[in-house]
C-alpha cells in the first residue's frame, strides 16, 4: 500500500514527551515531517544537520514512531560501518543500556544476521508489523564478479531476495545514519537507493558533505548545543613552553584525567542518585603500529600504568576488545584510556570521554568536530555546574593556536548554494562540470623576455690563469657589455668614445689578491675557569615549573547568533618526567661537546667533565645528592644554560688577522676608449695620453704618469722576447696590495713571460726610491709575492707570482732588457 503521511502537530508533541526530545530535535523531526508531508508520494532526499552530541539516535528513533504512527510498515536504517550498525541495534534493544524508550509501535528489527531465519520471514510478510531494516551501506549496494551479496540472493523463506523485497515496499523509508560517509560512495549508494524506490531517503549528520548542503533542510550547530547546555563546553588544553612531543602530550592527558576522576567522584558523592559514571581518555592515532605505540606508552608508570587498562581499537582488534568498547560506560569497566586510528571517528556515542588526544593532524574542520564529538555527551544527562564535568579538554600542544583562531567554526552555519543544484529524474545531485575551453581566473600567459635580453651570460672562469681560445672574430678588439673601467682623463673635441676590451688572443689574467680578515683565534674549554660554571649554575638550584593552560570555548546566545568566547581556565603545574643526576650530567657534557669550535680531543672531555662538576656545584649539587632528580624543564634550561656560557667563552675568545687569496680577473672590460690615441712607437711621451700600437699589451692603449719608469718600462716590456703579455695597472683598479698604514698599493704592471712565470712590477724615481712610504709598500708587495707563492695548491692555482721595484737608474741600467732588469733589480 502506498502510504500518504501528513503532517499531525499534535502527534508531534505527543511523541516528543515520549522520547522526552530536546527542543532542537523536536524542532528537527517537524522540518523533517513537512517536508515529507509537502513532497506527497514523490521522492525527496532531505539532510538534518544536528550538532554531534545532541541527541540525533532520539530524532532517529521518534521519526521512525511518527512514520509508523502514519501507518509506515517498512524503514530502512542505513549506517556506514559495523560500530555504527552494533550502537544502532543497541539503541532498538529493551535489554541495552543505549535502548532509546519513547515508541509505542515496537519495531522488529531485521538485521544482516537474522533476515534469513524462518520467524522472520514470516514477520516481513505481514503487512500490519512494523519492520526496521538496520543493514551497512556495504551489503546493499549492487554485487560485482568477485563480490556477493546475500541481500540479491533469492531466500526460500521469502521466496524472493530481501533486496527485491524491499523494493516491492510501497511505503519504505531509508534513513542514513552519517549521511556524509556516503559522499565517497556517491555513486554505488545513490544506485541502491533508487533502485529501492523509497518514499523518501532522510540523511542525519553533523557534519554535511559540500556537495548536500542544497538538501539540508534543518541545521543546528555544535555553537548553539554548547550554547544551550544540551553538550559538553570544549577545552582547548596546551603549553607556552614549546614542549609538544607526544610523551609530553600524554602525560598532561593523564594528569587531567586524574583530576576529571576526583571532580566525578566527588559529584556522585554529592548527587547520590547520579549514574555510577568514570571519566576516560580518548587518544587518535595515525596507524595501526601508532597505536600499538601509543598503547605500551600508556601503560607505563607516569602515564595510565597499567596495559590491562588501556583499549586498542583498529581494524585489526579482536572481537572481544569490540566487546569491552561496548562495555567502557559499564561502572566496572577497567578501562581508563581508549586508543584508536579511524574505527571510532564518527557515530561511536559514548557519554564518559573526558580528555582528548589528537596525534594525527587536525586537517579539516569536519575531522576537528568528528574528534571533537566523542567527547561531547554530557555525562550525567545535563550540566552538573561543575565545570572539569561539564568540559572535555582537547590536548593539542601542537596545534592550539589554529584551533583557537578557529574558534568561530563552532558558530557557522552552512552556507547553501546561490542557485539550485540540478537533480537526476530520481532527485540525486548530479555533478557540475568545468568548462577547461576557457582561461581560468587568475591565469596569465608567460611574460616575453624584453628585448636583447636573450642568450647565456658567459662568465671566464676565476681560476683560469689566461686563456688563448678565443673565437677569431676578424676584429682588432672586442667590444664588452657594459661599462666597468674608464679612463681618467677627457679630452675637449674628442671623438665619442667607444667600448673595447682586450686584444685579439690576449690573455685574461688572475690576480691573486691577498686580503686580511679578523678572525678568532681557536679555542679551548682550558681557556673557561671553573668559576664561570659555578656561577651559571647557580641559576638552577631550584626546580623549574611548568604549566598545563586551559582554554574554554564557551557560546552564549546573542538573540538569533551565537557567540563563542574564549574563556581562560584555571592553569595548573604540569608533572614533569624526572631524571636523576647521572643523565643530567651527560646531557650538560653533551651541550658543551656538540659545539662546533671545540676540538674534537680527549682533553676536551676531561675538560666537559670538570665544568659540568662545577656547574652542578653551583645549582646546589653535592656528593650527597646521588638520588637527587631533575624534572624535564629544569634539566632543559640547565642544559641551555651550559651552552650558553659556552658559546659566550667562544664569542668572547681573542680575535687575530689572517689572509686569504681573493681571484680578481683582470682586466676588468671592457672600457671606454679614450677617442685620440697617440702612436707609441712614433710619437713623444705625454703624461696621462692614452698610446697605441703595442704588441705585446693586452689592452689596445695604455697611459703613463711618469716617463723615466712607467714609459720606458711599457717598451722594455713590450720588446723584449723573454715577456710574453703585460698589462698596465691603474690606481682604483682591483689589482691591489693591502698595507697596514698606506692603504691599498697599486702597483704599475703585471706582466705574463715566456715561462708562465707572473710578476707585477712597480717603476720609482730615484728621489722618491728611499722614501718611508715607499719602502713600506715594497715591503708589503713582497711578503705578498712569498705569501702567494707558499700558498699555491692544486685548487688554487695561481702561478709563481714575483715582485720587481726598479727605479730610474735600475731602468737605465737593464739597457732595454728584462732580464738585465732582473739582474740590476736582484727580486726574490
Amino acid at each position: 500500500m502506498t502510504v500518504d503521511i501528513t503532517y499531525d502537530e499534535a502527534l508531534i508533541e505527543e511523541i516528543a514527551a515520549r522520547f522526552d526530545l530536546r527542543k532542537p530535535n523536536q524542532d528537527a523531526l517537524t522540518e523533517i515531517v513537512q517536508r515529507i508531508a509537502d513532497g506527497g508520494i514523490d521522492y525527496q532526499e532531505m539532510v538534518a544537520d544536528l550538532a554531534t552530541g545532541v541527541g540525533k539516535t532520539f530524532l532517529m528513533s521518534s521519526l521512525i514512531e511518527y512514520l509508523a504512527q502514519q501507518g509506515v510498515r517498512y524503514v530502512l536504517v542505513v549506517t556506514p560501518g559495523s560500530t555504527i550498525q552494533r550502537k544502532t541495534l543497541a539503541n532498538f534493544d529493551a535489554a541495552s543500556a543505549k535502548y532509546v524508550a519513547g515508541a509505542d509501535i515496537a519495531p522488529f528489527i531485521v538485521t544482516p544476521d537474522n533476515f534469513q531465519a524462518a520467524n522472520v520471514g514470516s514477520v516481513l510478510r505481514n503487512p500490519q508489523r512494523l519492520k526496521v531494516f538496520v543493514f551497512n551501506v556495504q551489503q546493499l549496494i549492487r554485487p560485482t564478479d568477485k563480490v556477493s551479496r546475500k541481500v540479491r540472493s533469492e531466500d526460500e523463506n521469502l521466496g524472493d531476495a530481501l533486496y527485491s523485497h524491499l523494493e516491492n515496499a510501497d511505503d519504505l523509508f531509508v534513513i542514513a545514519d552519517e549521511h556524509h560517509v556516503y559522499h565517497d560512495k556517491a555513486a554505488a549508494f545513490s544506485a541502491a537507493i533508487r533502485d529501492l524506490h523509497p518514499a523518501a531517503l532522510v540523511g542525519l549528520t553533523a557534519t554535511p558533505d559540500k556537495a548536500d548542503y542544497a538538501k539540508v533542510v534543518f541545521q543546528y550547530t555544535l555553537g548553539e548545543a554548547i550554547a544551550d547546555g544540551h553538550v559538553k563546553v570544549p577545552v582547548i588544553v596546551y603549553r607556552k613552553d614549546g614542549t609538544k612531543d607526544e610523551r609530553t602530550q600524554l602525560r598532561d592527558a593523564c594528569q587531567l584525567l586524574g583530576h576529571k576522576e576526583q571532580s566525578y567522584t566527588a559529584y556522585r558523592d554529592a548527587n547520590p542518585a547520579a549514574a555510577a559514571v568514570k571519566p576516560v581518555l580518548f587518544v587518535v592515532c595515525q596507524t595501526i603500529e601508532h597505536a600499538q605505540e601509543v598503547g605500551q606508552i600508556l601503560a607505563q608508570p607516569g602515564f595510565i600504568g597499567d596495559g590491562s587498562h588501556v583499549l586498542e581499537v583498529t581494524s585489526q582488534s579482536s572481537d572481544e576488545a569490540l566487546d569491552a568498547l561496548a562495555k567502557v560506560e559499564e561502572p566496572d569497566s577497567p578501562i581508563r584510556a581508549i586508543v584508536s586510528v579511524n574505527m571510532l571517528r564518527e557515530g561511536w556515542d559514548v557519554k564518559n570521554i573526558a580528555v582528548i588526544v589528537a596525534l594525527r593532524r587536525l586537517a579539516s574542520q569536519t575531522l576537528t568536530e568528528q574528534i571533537l564529538g566523542r567527547g561531547l555527551r554530557l555525562p550525567f544527562g545535563a550540566r552538573t555546574g561543575v565545570p572539569d564535568v561539564d568540559q572535555v579538554d582537547l590536548v593539542a600542544h601542537d596545534s592550539y593556536k589554529q584551533l583557537l583562531d578557529q574558534k568561530d567554526v563552532l558558530r557557522q552555519r552552512i552556507q547553501l548554494p546561490a542557485t539550485a543544484v540540478e537533480v537526476d529524474e530520481h532527485g540525486f545531485a548530479t555533478t557540475a562540470t568545468v568548462d577547461t575551453s576557457q582561461p581560468h581566473a587568475g591565469d596569465t600567459q608567460p611574460a616575453t623576455p624584453p628585448s636583447g635580453t636573450s642568450g647565456p651570460d658567459v662568465e671566464p672562469s676565476q681560476w683560469a690563469l689566461f686563456d688563448l681560445d678565443e673565437p677569431d672574430s676578424g676584429d682588432e678588439t672586442r667590444v664588452g657589455d657594459g661599462l666597468l673601467f674608464q679612463e681618467t682623463e677627457s679630452r675637449v673635441d674628442a671623438p665619442t668614445p667607444t667600448e673595447v676590451g682586450r686584444v685579439k688572443k690576449a690573455p685574461q689574467i688572475v690576480f691573486p689578491r691577498r686580503e686580511s680578515v679578523l678572525d678568532y683565534a681557536s679555542f679551548s674549554l682550558s681557556d673557561i675557569p671553573d668559576g664561570d660554571a659555578q656561577a651559571a649554575g647557580a641559576a638552577f638550584i631550584k626546580e623549574v615549573p611548568t604549566f598545563i593552560f586551559r582554554d574554554a570555548l564557551e557560546a552564549t546566545r546573542s538573540g538569533d547568533d551565537v557567540v563563542i568566547n574564549r574563556v581562560q581556565q584555571h592553569v595548573e603545574e604540569a608533572n614533569q618526567e624526572l631524571a636523576g643526576l647521572d643523565t643530567v650530567r651527560a646531557e650538560l657534557a653533551e651541550a658543551i661537546l656538540q659545539q662546533p669550535e671545540v676540538p674534537r680531543e680527549q682533553a676536551s672531555k676531561g675538560a666537559a667533565r670538570r665544568l659540568v662538576t662545577a656547574f652542578l656545584r653551583g645549582a646546589g649539587v653535592t656528593t650527597e645528592d646521588a638520588t637527587a632528580e631533575w624534572g624535564t624543564k629544569r634539566r632543559q634550561q640547565a642544559v641551555e644554560g651550559m651552552r650558553q656560557t659556552i658559546r659566550a667563552a667562544i664569542v668572547n675568545r681573542k680575535k687575530e688577522v689572517r689572509y686569504q687569496i681573493r681571484p680578481v680577473t683582470l682586466p676588468l672590460e671592457p672600457v671606454l676608449s679614450p677617442g685620440n690615441v697617440f702612436d707609441a712607437s712614433n710619437d713623444k711621451f705625454v703624461k696621462h695620453a692614452a698610446f697605441g700600437g703595442w704588441k705585446k699589451n693586452v689592452m689596445p692603449f695604455a697611459s703613463f704618469d711618469a716617463g723615466s719608469t712607467e714609459w720606458e718600462l711599457a717598451h722594455l716590456l713590450d720588446t723584449d722576447p723573454a715577456i710574453y703579455w703585460w698589462l698596465r695597472v691603474y690606481v682604483g683598479g682591483q689589482a691591489f696590495i693591502p698595507t697596514e698604514n698606506d692603504g691599498n698599493y697599486f702597483p704599475d704592471f703585471v706582466a705574463l713571460d715566456a715561462d708562465g712565470g707572473f710578476w707585477l712590477i712597480e717603476g720609482k724615481a730615484d728621489k722618491n726610491a728611499n722614501d718611508a712610504d715607499v719602502l713600506r709598500k715594497k715591503e708589503a708587495a713582497e711578503k705578498w709575492a712569498r705569501y702567494v707563492r707558499d700558498s699555491r695548491t692544486s685548487d688554487a692555482p695561481f702561478g709563481s707570482w714575483r715582485y720587481v721595484f726598479a727605479t730610474e737608474s735600475n731602468i737605465k741600467q737593464a739597457g732595454g732588457s728584462w732580464n738585465g732588469l732582473l739582474t740590476v733589480t736582484k727580486p726574490e
